[in-house]
């Protein structure tokens, strides 16, 4: 690596770690060159984050032999270090059959039974083989200890969820929500699990309150994307389960009120999303009417036949 472009590739990745960005394969080829140049030790401390940082995009991409150089400078330095253990453990993974890396952490786990990282990589060797019921198990005794892990609690959510038992679903994401109230997408896939559930009403509520969150953020005439456009379909699909039949709540959450404005104000959002000219998003608005089924499309608005 030529001198002058040392620099620079330092400063990528650096500015790869910061934002957490993976571009495994760029990560490999810059990293190489300063392993091959010899330059890592001139990083000082930064030289421990590289290493770590060049170990896990080398075994994303399959060239364990860089994986197993930047292992081998990482455990001289830190002979005992649980980071480096965890770095071990994701390499074995990566080759290894899954009972030896559970093996390796099980004895790791004997030494230290408080290493939250590898707890967690445990677990995902559970996930990974297909053990749900034991992952579900063990995740469940983690966030006992580690209760402010909000990624392990929609983890449970999404194990709960891949067994149909959506009630424990929405119970796990409520200490999410606990935690982290004001992430949209969490609200999102709790609205979700509620409908997936059958409890409409709850359902709905959480659709609403997303659309609060996002809309914070937002001017009231935006065009609904992503996040809000999702929960705006969501708003109609709870609207359409709710007309003209009772519907129970297991939350007993109460009807949301004046359900015929709401309905028709979830219309006029989702149409809004696709009103930009363009063949494109003429096509899709018309899928659109289509399935929201008959209806009066004077002055742009859409109002159901009932």
């Amino acid at each position: 690596m030529a001198a002058a472009s040392l620099p620079s590739a330092l400063q990528s990745l650096a500015n790869y770690r910061a934002h957490n960005t993976r571009v495994s394969q760029e990560v490999v080829e810059k990293g190489k060159l300063l392993l091959k140049a010899k330059s890592a030790s001139k990083l000082g401390d930064d030289a421990w984050a590289f290493l770590e940082q060049l170990a896990l995009a080398a075994i994303d991409v399959a060239k364990y032999e860089v994986a197993d150089e930047c292992l081998r400078l990482l455990a001289a330095k830190f002979p005992d270090s649980p980071r480096v253990d965890v770095l071990s453990g994701i390499r074995m993974e990566a080759t290894q059959p899954p009972e030896i890396a559970l093996k390796f952490y099980d004895e790791l786990l004997e030494k230290d039974s408080s290493n939250a990282a590898i707890c967690k990589r445990r677990i995902s060797v559970l996930i990974r083989t297909g053990k749900v019921e034991q992952a579900v198990l063990e995740l469940s005794e983690y966030l006992d200890t580690f209760y402010s892990d909000v990624e392990g609690w929609v983890e449970l959510a999404e194990l709960y969820s891949s067994c149909h038992q959506y009630t424990f679903a929405t119970q796990a994401l409520s200490h999410a929500l606990l935690l982290a109230p004001q992430n949209p997408f969490y609200v999102l896939q709790f609205a979700e699990t509620a409908y997936t559930a059958d409890d409409i009403p709850l359902a709905v509520k959480m659709f609403m309150l997303c659309l609060d969150i996002v809309d914070k953020h937002t001017s009231e005439e935006s065009i609904p994307t992503g996040v809000s456009i999702r929960a705006w379909y969501g708003v109609k699909l709870c609207c359409r389960a709710l007309s003209g039949r009772s519907c129970s709540s297991a939350s007993d959450t109460p009807l949301p009120k004046n359900l015929n404005l709401l309905d028709e104000l979830a219309t006029e959002r989702i149409l809004t999303a696709y009103s930009a000219a363009g063949k494109d998003n003429a096509t899709i608005r018309e899928l659109v009417l289509t399935w929201m089924g008959p209806s009066d499309r004077s002055g742009g608005r859409v109002h159901f036949v009932r």
